[in-house]
């Protein structure tokens, strides 16, 4: 049992007398008073007061006494069972009389993680600072609960649909803004006054609107929420503050990695007409690769483009790629570091996203010939820029040596978000259907898979640290390289009455008129009916039907 004892008080009270008897007064003229507490006589009734603990445990440093204490209770043997457990967690080692609220621990435990990579524990110090000490900072930490972090993320859920509606606000907003803009400008001249204010305060009605949070906090940003609390939790059951992880019995939307889609001719054609991207990470054909290369060519950041559509370096590998990690002699790049910014457009150089990261890429011959070109370029533009600093210094800083491979014309390394920014501004204004910068390492894995590499030889490609992660997102990425796979189970069941297998000239005019498909026709008995094909007359191109006798059966020969 444990070492203490269990009492009952109240909070009645009555007034404090002085040496003589007589009530004391408070500066505004009232009599003070005290709680009477467990000399209440009143609190030999059964409904009176409540039931309190207090346990003995051993002094902490320096000899100061322990005795944690709690009330409220309204029976005695309630008291006892809490007291018990309270009890039973201090002989287990856990610190049951720490005082440390949340807030206060993620504070201590974020300072001493300084195994985390910057950016990670810039993400961290966010999530702490506005999604957990809100809604947990103020609790003890021993008394935090699973039901509280659940809570918390039924505050974010509940938020959401607020976003939403403001989302849907925005875009009502636009189209009112749109519709007056084209009122105005349509109107003959001189335009009415009236128009041009109503222009105006549909304007403002839409800056109004994108003002208000339209962001939706999605599963995978949830899932990282969860992850860093439940480490910091983890940690504190190491350190003996809590009895269990408590987030980890927080239940969240399931979260999917988002598979890559590839844009198709008619997802192209709906994303045409509606705007619409079929799914967040999309892929562009090979087709549709070369005609952003193509388009590219004469791009000051072309080179690296090709470089990460062909050998899928990731965005701040590709900027933080320095000569010194590249072998033009071998063809081989070394993945050593990467540049990293954070929302403030500030830049450092890391290391490689994981150790599996750290790799060796060999060039493709076009991709080696273009970086040797570039190295001439860019001593070129050294020279050049050097000329223009000694004749205007003030308006032309120094050269800087930064070493990196890719550069701007004063040799200062491209900061990765403004590559994602060029990237998107490009794309948009050739009028290729939308896909991330990062997506061209899809577009590289595609083309690998393509090509007949192995999943193996594309996870060392990518620098995957998990050949499952690989596998899971790019197996059945381009559906072209289903089809082997597809007609297999055809030529392993033999068929009288099926339909007949292209020729490689017939898979030519398939391809050619994707809606014109083999198509197999039967009778209600399926036996006698033949099996038909589709094919193209190449003068008119009407469609016809071919007609397959299916063979004949067994008795058949027989008879025969």
């Amino acid at each position: 049992m444990f070492d203490g004892s269990t009492y009952k008080r109240c909070k009645c009270t009555e007034p404090k007398l002085d040496a003589d008897g007589q009530p004391i007064i408070d500066a505004n003229g009232k009599p003070k008073v005290r709680e009477l507490g467990s000399a209440c006589p009143l609190l030999k009734k059964r409904d009176h007061g409540t039931w309190y603990y207090y346990v003995k445990l051993p002094d902490g440093p320096g000899g100061k006494r322990r005795r944690p204490r709690k009330g409220g209770f309204l029976t005695q043997n309630q008291a006892k069972e809490a007291a018990q457990k309270l009890w039973d967690q201090a002989q287990g080692g856990i610190d049951v009389d720490t005082k440390e609220t949340v807030a206060e621990y993620l504070d201590r435990w974020h300072a001493k993680r300084v195994d985390l990579k910057r950016k990670t524990r810039f993400g961290y110090r966010d999530f702490i600072d506005r999604i957990f000490k809100p809604a947990l900072g103020h609790l003890a930490l021993r008394d935090l609960r699973d039901r509280h972090i659940q809570e918390m993320f039924q505050q974010i859920w509940a938020f959401n649909e607020i976003k939403k509606a403001n989302h849907e606000a925005a875009e009502l907003a636009k189209i009112e803004c749109e519709a007056a803009h084209r009122a105005w400008r349509q109107a003959p001249t001189p335009r009415p006054p009236e128009l041009r204010q109503a222009w105006d305060q549909a304007r403002a009605a839409l800056k109004e609107a994108k003002a208000k949070p339209r962001q939706n906090t999605g599963p995978a940003s949830q899932k990282r929420y969860l992850d860093c609390l439940s480490a910091a939790l983890g940690d504190a059951v190491t350190e003996k503050l809590i009895t269990q992880n408590w987030a980890k019995l927080v239940v969240l939307p399931k979260y999917e990695r988002p598979q890559p889609l590839v844009w198709t001719d008619e997802r192209v054609a709906r994303w045409r007409e509606t705007g619409e991207k079929p799914g967040p990470v999309m892929v562009w054909t090979p087709e549709q690769t070369g005609q952003f290369l193509d388009a590219a060519v004469n791009h000051p950041m072309y080179i690296m483009w090709h470089l990460m559509v062909y050998r899928a370096p990731r965005r701040g590998e590709a900027t933080g790629l320095s000569w010194t990690e590249l072998d033009l002699t071998k063809g081989v790049a070394y993945v050593s570091g990467q540049l990293v910014t954070d929302s403030n457009y500030n830049m450092w150089q890391d290391t490689p996203k994981s150790r599996s990261g750290r790799r060796a890429i060999a060039l493709d011959y076009a991709t080696l010939a273009l970086l040797t070109a570039w190295r001439d370029v860019q001593k070129a533009q050294r020279v050049e820029w050097e000329e223009k600093h000694r004749q205007d210094p003030t308006k032309y800083g120094p050269y800087v040596d930064s070493g990196y491979v890719f550069t701007r014309p004063d040799g200062r390394p491209h900061n990765p978000q403004n590559v994602s920014q060029a990237f998107w501004r490009f794309i948009q204004r050739i009028g290729l259907p939308p896909v991330r910068l990062h997506d061209l390492r899809h577009c590289a894995a595609s083309l690998s898979l393509a090509a007949g590499l192995s999943m193996k030889a594309i996870q060392a490609l990518l620098g995957h640290s998990s050949y499952q992660l690989t596998a899971d997102t790019y197996t059945s990425l381009l559906p072209q390289f289903e089809q082997a796979a597809a007609n297999a189970p055809l030529d392993l069941v033999p068929r009288r009455n099926g339909v007949e297998k292209p020729t490689d000239e017939q898979a030519q005019t398939v391809q050619a008129h994707p809606m014109q498909l083999p198509t197999p026709v039967h009778d209600e008995e399926g036996r006698e009916q033949a099996a038909t094909t589709a094919s193209i007359d190449e003068e008119t191109g009407d469609r016809h039907l071919r007609v397959v006798r299916p063979a004949p059966r067994d008795e058949e020969l027989g008879a025969a």
